[in-house]
């Protein structure tokens, strides 16, 4: 078993766009606002397809939904839409968009 601290959510982030996840997810925007796309949430399901209570950011790769009240990065976006936890959101994306996950480099210290 590998241990959870090998992950490098930073590099994972920041190879990873919060486009690349709402089009795996067919997120449809109702409104496209400067950055930021508006529509339904995904989440929690909104009856009414013409609703705006979430917003994406596709300049700081975060969402938010005024309604629900869930927010945060591309990663908590796909652990909370497919009941998963972070560790288990961060592989399974990699998987699904064919990269390999990126790990910490191990250091190795020089003796004086």
């Amino acid at each position: 078993m590998r241990f959870v601290s090998e992950i490098d959510f930073q590099q994972l982030r920041s190879q990873v766009n919060i486009q690349q996840v709402l089009d795996l997810i067919g997120f449809l925007p109702a409104v496209r606002v400067g950055s930021r796309l508006r529509g339904p949430c995904p989440i929690h399901g909104s009856r009414y397809p013409r609703s705006r209570v979430f917003s994406v950011s596709l300049l700081h790769n975060r969402y938010r939904c005024f309604k629900c009240h869930s927010a945060g990065t591309q990663l908590d976006l796909w652990a909370e839409l497919h009941d998963l936890t972070i560790y288990a959101a961060a592989k399974d994306l990699c998987r699904r968009l064919g990269m390999p996950v990126p790990r910490h480099q191990r250091r190795t210290w020089a003796a004086k």
